[in-house]
């Protein structure tokens, strides 16, 4: 359905009777211009406006700013009503301008105040008013054209304000029931037209305006619901600046608008040119100019405020010096057509032209503390001012950040590649409306949101929280498994991969299992194993309320799971195995080498104490004093000493390594069986000859022939 908001029809129906030629009271000196006067010259009387004047400049204000911001698509329709109506444009893109509608309102001239007033009413305007609405525009028809046969699609919705003097409350009522009537009439008419749309909605804005110093008769009321097509609501102001202040406010409410004042603009003083003082400019432009201020919780800045209590508040940036190189690209995130509020005043004026020269002004947001933050920047574009969005936090045009600074921290091991391949599965693309009624259910938004909240029901980020994601054999199962809905070909797929691991646990493959932070070897194969399972069966539980072959998927896993107890059984022992071997590696590891050395430490004392002995003994014989020495009897140590060749003096480091590899390598296989049974490494050869022919092989030591 091709939808147009009320914004984009806007019917202005003004009053043009006798009791709008009547004068608003607010006085106007235009005579204080005059720098020197003669004495006895008495000044001019100041002037007032008439209701109408005040009617005319304020709704031509309320256009303007909507020309400006919205040059297209947001169309106005103004009628003057007094004895009947009158249309002062169309809805063509051509009379949309400021120019066009003045030199229709010179041409209809001010209200004729002896014109009777029973012959002028209001209503002649608001019955052209639902008129106009039911009339197609230019991108209507372009809407309805497009969709061919489903021409109905396109809706017709707008809004009517009415500038009037009302009686009273009731009043107010007679002209709601009007409108309410003539919109069921002429949707009635056009419901058998082709040149004519049925109105789905319109929103009336009633406003009573009246001289100042006078009560009014009409009270204020929100918004409120007469049917299901019309809303009304009802705004009671005094003519003047009153009155512009309220449309002000209406236009913005409209038009989704917000307001910006640029504060600290310097400007040379026309009576001292040497000097120059500081003014404000308020702007007017799309609300999304305000969004990073939203988003960050700052949408009134220090110095925010309002220039005038009727106004809605705006947002204070500070011009900054103004840049003269014009060509320096700025990183903008938006750009949105302004509008200045008082377009005729000196400082409004003279901004637009320094703008327009080709100049750009960077605009700051006042800070009471630390550095300044450029926010925006202001800009013309082929004759039209805009207001740039600017960046203030990190550029993409900017070296990207390293992956470590990321909210995990610093952490390395993203799986970056894997995530690109899921932007790529995932990306949006542009989709054609639908053409026939018969349409998808679902838009493809919503199809797109339910593919995402699928992939990423399991999704580790990091490579060394997940195991399968780092598989290549599990490819196929977890690139089927978030489908929407599985075909029988796919399940058969996911169980053939499931197969493939349970042979590769069976072969005892290793498993792309990652150690980091981790000290030694790691788990053990049947743990990794464990793990990988236990992630597998994760991952598929995500989607097994999707469909019934999803949940077949999930019990052949279940299956493949539980091994028969003699396969339990053999797990065990092989763990058992490999722990005792670990055990005892590292014992021989810390055990071995003290032996060693502590006994080549106790053999190197001994031999010290011999030869301390033997030196003795020489000394004591050589003596001719001494008398013969008796025969000592042999120290046990050296009856427990090991052979001679053990002995004779440190064992070397070559000795000690050997020993160690030779005990350790005896633990890790069965010794052989003649081995066991030999005397003095001796084993006898041919045994069972003996047993078959009954004979003795050997005889006394030598062998029988």
């Amino acid at each position: 359905m091709k939808t147009f908001s009320a914004s984009h029809k806007t019917v202005f129906v003004v009053d043009h009777c006798p009791y709008m030629a009547e004068s608003c009271r607010q006085q106007v000196e235009y005579d204080m211009l005059t720098k020197t006067r003669a004495q006895g010259i008495i000044p001019l009387a100041p002037v007032s406006k008439s209701l109408w004047t005040c009617a005319v400049e304020c709704s031509m204000e309320y256009c303007r700013i909507l020309f400006d911001i919205y040059p297209f698509k947001k169309l106005v329709n103004y009628i003057v009503s007094d004895s009947e109506f009158h249309f002062l444009n169309t809805w063509s893109q051509e009379d949309q301008n400021v120019q066009e509608l003045m030199s229709a309102l010179a041409a209809v001239g001010p209200p004729n105040p002896r014109e009777d007033p029973e012959c002028c009413s209001i209503l002649h305007g608001l019955v052209a008013a639902v008129e106009s609405l039911c009339k197609i525009t230019e991108y209507q028809h372009e809407a309805r054209t497009t969709l061919m046969d489903n021409a109905e699609h396109v809706t017709n919705k707008g809004r009517i304000i009415c500038i009037t003097n009302a009686k009273s409350d009731t009043h107010v009522r007679m002209l709601e029931d009007c409108v309410q009537e003539t919109i069921q009439e002429h949707n009635k008419l056009a419901a058998g037209s082709d040149r004519l749309m049925q109105i789905q909605q319109c929103e009336l804005v009633l406003i009573h305006t009246y001289p100042l110093g006078d009560d009014t008769l009409v009270s204020d009321r929100p918004r409120k619901e007469i049917s299901p097509v019309l809303t009304s609501e009802v705004h009671s102001v005094r003519a003047g600046r009153h009155l512009a202040g309220k449309l002000n406010i209406l236009v913005q409410q409209h038009f989704d608008l917000a307001s910006t004042t640029i504060t600290n603009i310097p400007m040379k003083e026309e009576q001292h040119a040497n000097t120059s003082a500081n003014y404000d400019v308020e702007l007017l432009h799309h609300k999304d100019a305000h969004l990073e201020f939203i988003r960050s919780g700052e949408l009134h800045p220090p110095g925010s405020a309002s220039r005038d209590s009727s106004l809605k508040e705006t947002v204070t940036l500070k011009w900054c010096t103004p840049r003269t190189n014009s060509v320096e690209l700025h990183f903008c995130t938006g750009a949105f057509r302004i509008s200045p509020v008082d377009v005729n005043s000196r400082p409004s004026s003279c901004l637009t032209n320094f703008l327009l020269n080709g100049r750009s002004v960077l605009l700051e947001q006042p800070r009471k503390s630390g550095s300044k933050v450029i926010s925006h920047m202001l800009s013309s574009h082929g004759g039209e001012i805009f207001l740039h969005v600017l960046s203030s936090t990190r550029s993409t045009l900017e070296d990207p950040p390293s992956i470590s600074e990321g909210c995990g921290g610093r952490v390395t091991d993203y799986r970056i590649t894997d995530f690109g391949e899921f932007m790529r599965e995932n990306r949006l693309t542009p989709f054609p409306e639908p053409k026939q009624i018969d349409a998808p259910a679902r838009a493809p938004l919503e199809r797109a949101k339910d593919q995402l909240e699928r992939h990423t029901r399991y999704w580790p980020m990091i490579i060394s929280q997940t195991t399968i994601f780092n598989m290549q054999a599990v490819v196929p199962l977890a690139s089927l498994i978030v489908k929407e809905s599985l075909t029988e070909e796919d399940v058969l797929t996911c169980q053939k991969t499931i197969y493939n691991l349970v042979d590769m646990e069976r072969k005892n493959d290793p498993l792309p299992i990652s150690t980091v932070g981790t000290r030694g070897k790691g788990p053990k194969r049947d743990e990794q194993y464990r793990i990988m399972w236990n992630e597998l069966e994760t991952l598929v539980r995500a989607h097994i309320n999707s469909t019934e072959r999803h949940q077949r998927v999930l019990d052949c896993i279940v299956a493949c799971r539980s091994k028969p107890p003699e396969e339990e059984e053999r797990k065990k022992r092989g763990r058992k195995r490999e722990e005792k071997e670990d055990k005892s590696e590292k014992n021989g590891k810390d055990v071995e080498p003290d032996k060693t050395w502590q006994e080549s430490e106790r053999l190197k004392g001994v031999l010290e104490c011999e030869k301390e002995e033997l030196a003795e003994a020489e000394i004591i014989k050589d003596s001719p004093d001494s008398p013969e020495p008796l025969n000592k009897k042999p120290r046990l140590a050296i009856e427990e000493t090991p052979p001679v060749e053990k002995a004779k003096g440190p064992v070397s480091l070559l000795a000690m390594w050997t020993s160690r590899i030779n005990t350790a390598n005896s633990r890790k296989h069965q010794e052989f069986v003649g081995r066991l049974n030999s005397v003095n490494n001796k084993a006898e050869l041919y045994q069972h000859l003996k047993e078959e022919n009954g004979k003795d092989t050997h005889e006394n030591g030598k062998a029988s022939r």
